[in-house]
């Protein structure tokens, strides 16, 4: 065969389609620029000379032929010559020639990649935009996942063979200090469940109109509802929403109350065998007999018979209305409040919010057609109102009261919800002292039998008392006075209750003050030596000089009850007769922000402090009688402060529970300047207002308080081992509005000097019983004596004595009773503002407290009208 016929070699790299490309390539106009023609030595095989003698580097393929031809013959080409790395340009045709870009390498790899991403036969931003089948191909892995998690899940988690131990009858078991057993109360008694027939139809509708619509549709699941809840538990928030009816069964019956992750994923599981194996009958007759309704009461029955006093069969449509809306959470929603917990659960507030969701909750029902148009216009018109609570059973006297006190601080101390300890299986161990608690009520009983006689006096009904002892140094809560008892309907705990202004009770944290700021004159420290007016009827100036003004822009003078002319006297002399305008004016010149601040670090809480105007020195705040019981413990320690606590340990089934040490103790107060408070308390007690104290035969300290219209008398005392408080006031049952105690007991009028402190001294005698007089620390002298403005010069020299005699003696028989009225609280104005100083009747009030001696009367200051319009419990709820 001639040469020219011959066959041609075959390219090593490619068979026919390499033929044809290369043949391509050669053809004028439309040359193909081989793989590797680039410029560099090592686009070439087997030769040392640039872009020629040398074999060309296969093919990776079809595709990559095509493309290198694209790229040669696009819109794009570039017809010039690429110079050669040495100086020299490649020949025409050949691998850098005519018709290749300049240096550009190809993206992609004779490798293919199980994942192309970023994509190989894209360039720029295109490189990195996902195919559609990779897209699909995630989406279709994912969701799979999601059904093998869920298939997994699903078939590990089965639906417990019991209901959990929370969903069973138990009991809160409450210890005494020493380990006795004081009471045991919870869920126990008061569960029983029944079945679906004996649930009115109403009640069953109600709870689906207003919890779960779709329940009777649904597979027990929301998707929705849960992913809004992770989401929330995500962020810390709360994961209420989240859950059907079926779901909240499940969790009631075999689930804890843990708002984590895991339990929501068991929930959602259960729930969904749960809907598989038990009817919608079944199971909502099971979320209603396993449902908390507060008061203790868990389950339909129980429920209708601690707010009606009826079998659940019994209830009406507005009854069952009722009833639904406390699933949302019976603190907020039983009008007989529950302030012990929170301060925004008043009786009033609850009942609002009760009557708007009941009324909602009837309009979903007929909205459903679950409710007639007749029984809606029925049901919609009368509230239900629910009777009042009752005792349980070993809750009588003041039992109730210390364990009302103990679960307040639990639930403020731990994650524990009022809910969860309801169920019960809790071991508390209390801070009380049985012989202490029985020797405070008995106290208490011995006054009341002796002065009060209801029965014949009118104004003896309807007066209460409420006391607490502390232990300085510690904190620890020894007994408490609460009421006349749950078993007698009194259901607040007077010892740690709001709203009870505390008079002259609050002046020593004023002197604690300037003992230790000073005042706006002074370069330090004020000595309880210096000199104020203590006349009746003054000006009270502002530190610019300027008088305090009331709204019309008249002068505001503060009143005292008696217009003895006391002229200036010593501010310990007017600590000893309870004389109000020198500390009015003194609290003007400290700063009520600095008085404000001594008497929150020594315990009183910032939410029962009154507004911060003149009056505010004379005890316009409202804390309760523990919190002013552990901050004169403050003074009794020589300034160390504790907070009270009542519980020392909490065990769940026997498993200690954490958060309940003992309180961290804290310097709050200069240690002279607690001595020289109680220095000035002890002759109080030795020869002012407090003089019936010396009953108890032992070094004491303490100061009387009455506020306006003696609507409420103090007395707080103490000695080394033991800080007790005692109040004593009148209440209207109805509007909880404090009432005058003029008359009570017979009386002209009633002053902390006389029941509240005969109350103490009975108590404290019997607590103290065989216990050493400890006496107090020596107080050494403090601060520099410098006088009120138009004060007489300071003597060189000053003497102390116990008790100071004023240069005018008082009249024969002094005004026991207010002069002329001053302004109306609203007009209390000045430097502070004006507002509203919280119950002022008469200016600034006027005061003063009784003293047993011949000394003059100065009784009756500033005070509060309204029980419960304060805040400040003691562990930061709502009591005052």
């Amino acid at each position: 065969m001639s040469e020219h016929r011959r066959k041609p070699p075959q390219p090593q790299g490619g068979g026919r389609a390499a033929a044809r490309r290369g043949q391509s390539g050669s053809s004028p106009g439309r040359r193909a620029a081989p793989r590797g023609a680039t410029g560099s030595p090592s686009d070439s095989y087997g030769s040392d000379s640039y872009g020629s003698g040398g074999e060309e580097r296969p093919y990776g393929g079809r595709a990559e032929a095509r493309r290198a031809a694209q790229r040669s013959t696009g819109g794009g080409r570039r017809r010039a010559a690429e110079p050669s790395r040495g100086g020299r340009r490649a020949a025409p045709g050949s691998p850098a020639g005519p018709g290749r870009g300049r240096g550009r390498t190809p993206a992609y790899s004779d490798k293919k990649r199980l994942i192309d991403y970023p994509r190989a036969d894209k360039y720029g931003w295109q490189r990195w935009l996902p195919s559609w089948k990779l897209v699909s191909g995630l989406c279709i892995g994912f969701f799979g996942s999601l059904v093998a998690v869920a298939g997994i899940g699903y078939a590990m988690v089965g639906v417990p063979n019991e209901e959990n131990a929370a969903a069973l009858s138990q009991n809160n078991v409450y210890y005494w200090s020493n380990g006795q057993q004081m009471v045991a109360t919870g869920s126990g008694q008061n569960r029983q469940n029944v079945t679906i027939d004996r649930i009115p139809e109403a009640m069953q509708q109600a709870v689906i109109s207003a919890e779960n619509k779709s329940f009777y549709k649904d597979s027990g699941v929301d998707p929705m509802g849960i992913a809004r809840a992770l989401a929330n538990m995500a962020r810390g928030g709360d994961t209420q929403g989240g859950s059907t009816i079926t779901q909240q069964f499940v969790k009631n019956t075999y689930l804890s109350q843990d708002q984590t992750i895991t339990r929501k994923f068991k929930e959602m599981f259960i729930s969904i065998k749960v809907g598989t194996k038990l009817s919608k009958d079944e199971i909502l007759q099971g979320y209603l007999n396993t449902s908390y309704y507060g008061r203790g009461a868990y389950g339909i029955q129980a429920a209708a018979q601690t707010y009606y006093g009826k079998d659940a069969v019994r209830l009406e449509p507005n009854e069952c209305a009722f009833l639904a809306a406390l699933l949302k959470g019976p603190t907020y929603y039983d009008p007989a409040g529950n302030e012990s917990l929170d301060s925004t659960a008043t009786p009033k507030a609850n009942e609002k919010r009760s009557r708007a969701r009941w009324g909602w909750i009837l309009e979903q029902m007929h909205n459903d057609n679950k409710l007639s148009d007749a029984a809606y216009q029925k049901a919609i018109k009368n509230y239900p109102m629910p009777q009042g609570r009752k005792a349980t059973k070993g809750m009588s006297g003041q039992i109730g009261y210390l364990a009302d006190t103990a679960k307040k601080y639990v639930l403020n101390h731990s994650n524990i919800t009022e809910k969860q300890f309801d169920q019960g299986g809790y071991q508390i161990k209390t801070t009380f002292e049985k012989a202490k608690v029985e020797a405070l009520a008995k106290a208490v009983k011995k006054v009341e039998k002796e002065k009060l006689n209801p029965e014949k006096r009118e104004l003896d009904k309807h007066v209460q008392f409420g006391a607490a002892s502390v232990k300085p140094k510690d904190g620890a809560i020894v007994a408490l006075y609460g009421g006349a008892g749950y078993e007698n309907g009194h259901f607040n705990n007077n010892a740690d209750t709001s709203g009870v202004p505390v008079g002259s009770t609050w002046k020593p944290f004023v002197l604690a003050a300037a003992m230790e700021h000073g005042t706006y004159r002074s370069d330090g420290p004020l000595s309880p030596l210096s000199k104020y007016n203590g006349n009746d009827h003054l000006k009270v100036r502002n530190n610019d000089g300027s008088y305090v003004l009331k709204k019309d822009n008249t002068p505001f003078f503060q009143e005292n009850e008696s217009d003895h002319p006391w002229g200036y006297i010593t501010l310990r002399k007017a600590m000893e007769q309870s004389v109000n305008t020198p500390f009015v004016q003194l609290g003007m010149d400290v700063g009520m922000r600095n008085v404000r601040d001594v008497a929150e670090k020594s315990g009183i809480l910032d939410a029962s402090f009154a507004t911060l105007n003149p009056s505010f020195a004379l005890g316009t705040s409202t804390p309760s009688a523990i919190r002013m019981a552990d901050a004169y413990a403050t003074f009794a320690a020589a300034g160390k402060q504790a907070s009270p606590y009542s519980v020392t340990s909490v065990k769940f089934n026997g498993q200690e529970v954490e958060g309940f040490d003992k309180p961290r103790i804290t310097q709050a107060m200069p240690e002279n300047v607690a001595n020289n408070v109680t220095d000035t308390l002890e002759n109080v007690v030795q020869n002012g207002t407090g003089k019936n104290a010396l009953a108890l035969g032992r070094t004491a300290a303490g100061k009387t308080g009455t506020t306006d219209e003696n609507k409420s008398a103090w007395f707080v005392g103490y000695t080394q081992q033991l800080s007790t408080s005692v109040a004593m006031f009148r209440e209207d049952p109805k509007s909880a509005k404090l009432l005058s105690m003029n008359g009570t007991a017979g009386e002209e009028s009633i002053h902390g000097g006389d029941t509240p402190t005969e109350v103490w001294t009975e108590y404290m005698k019997a607590a103290l019983k065989g216990k050493p007089d400890l006496g107090f620390p020596e107080a050494e002298e403090i601060g520099q004596i410098q006088h009120e403005v138009g004060a007489p010069s300071p003597k060189p020299t000053p003497s102390v004595e116990p008790s100071e005699t004023v240069t005018e003696s008082p009249s024969a028989t002094p005004s026991e009773t207010p002069t002329s009225p001053s302004p109306s609280p609203s007009d209390t104005c000045g430097f502070f503002g004006c507002e509203n100083d919280g119950g002022t009747e008469n200016g600034g009030g006027t005061g003063g407290d009784v003293s047993p001696s011949p000394s003059p009367s100065l009784t009756n200051e500033n005070g509060g009208n309204t029980r419960g319009n304060g805040n400040g419990g003691i562990f930061g709820g709502p009591a005052g």
